[in-house]
């Protein structure tokens, strides 16, 4: 399938959400994906696994015409933490000019239950994190002081649950990092309370047997840090839909999927106005309804985060500021 690309440095895709904050002076442009769950072997379900190299190469050839300072990724970029899919991924990237840095989802880690031998969560930095930092890290991107966190956990924690949590030494370091810096931008792949909160008003709402994916164990500390902290922006992902949600004075946006409906990644240009974050496809109009058409008939849970993205979609853009 051809790149939805018109033309270089083109304004496709749609505005997803205006933010007084983050400001900066240095305009800082970047691409943001979530949960690719790339499989090269795999096919089928909502996540449309044989169409998942596709989408991450789609996104690539867009990114690479945008004129990004960096790439960056929330989580999730196998379908379960497989070597070969990393390899793959690992390809498909190297066309990218701009650094790129991604924090682990809870299906990069290793878990309970998988049978095959999962990349360890050091290997993962080691690609994936700031030449010798490993997780959390802090890198300065443009105007940006970028800030990646592990929420999945590693071999040691949360193997036995898809759940996210931030830990004590996470939670330190932050208090003595964010200090430090002018504008941080946090990523975690699992959500805040506010957040996961709009998947129970749903449930309550239009799906009483919608299960509710893991959700982030003991949150408030994390919200309470990055309060206190003024950190004016958290991107997330973990649940496959762009949303926005608000947790005291914390804005946070999550980052659709490139492997599901909506199949897109996001754009955000950071300047002395504010940001402004773009929402950019990934499949034609046709891919687009099969990937609504087998989320939405794949479960009830799927069925339901289906509608709420199709919901937040048309609302777009979410956050007007």
């Amino acid at each position: 399938m051809a790149s939805p690309v018109e033309r270089p440095g083109a304004p496709s895709g749609s505005v997803m959400a205006r933010l007084a904050r983050p400001r900066t002076d240095e305009r800082t442009r970047v691409a943001v994906i979530a949960d690719p769950h790339l499989s090269t072997e795999e096919r089928g379900t909502s996540k449309l696994f044989d169409r998942t190299e596709a989408h991450v190469a789609n996104a690539v050839a867009d990114i690479a015409e945008r004129d990004v300072d960096a790439t960056l990724c929330v989580g999730d970029i196998t379908k379960d933490g497989e070597p070969w899919n990393f390899d793959r991924f690992d390809e498909l990237i190297a066309d990218l000019e701009a650094p790129f840095y991604s924090i682990p989802g809870n299906h990069d880690v290793p878990k309970e239950g998988y049978d095959h031998e999962n990349l360890p969560v050091s290997a993962f930095a080691d690609r994936y994190a700031p030449a010798g930092e490993g997780f959390p890290f802090h890198v300065a991107i443009g105007g940006l002081d970028v800030i990646g966190l592990n929420t999945a956990g590693t071999a040691e924690w949360l193997y036995d649950s898809h759940a996210g949590r931030v830990t004590d030494d996470q939670l330190a370091w932050l208090d003595e990092t964010l200090p430090e810096t002018e504008t941080p931008l946090v990523l975690a792949h699992h959500n805040l309370p506010a957040m996961s909160e709009q998947v129970h008003e749903h449930r309550d709402l239009a799906e009483p047997d919608m299960f509710v994916p893991p959700e982030m164990e003991d949150p408030e500390p994390f919200a309470e840090t990055l309060g206190r902290h003024d950190v004016p922006l958290l991107l997330t992902g973990h649940l496959h839909m762009p949303s926005a949600a608000r947790q005291g004075s914390l804005r946070e946006l999550m980052m659709p999927t490139t492997c599901s409906f909506p199949q897109g990644y996001c754009l955000l240009d950071v300047g002395p106005e504010g940001t402004e974050v773009r929402f950019v496809p990934v499949a034609d109009f046709e891919g687009t309804v099969v990937g609504h058409r087998e989320r939405s008939s794949d479960s009830v849970t799927a069925r339901g985060l289906t509608a709420m993205a199709a919901a937040r979609l048309a609302q777009f853009p979410l956050v007007e500021e």
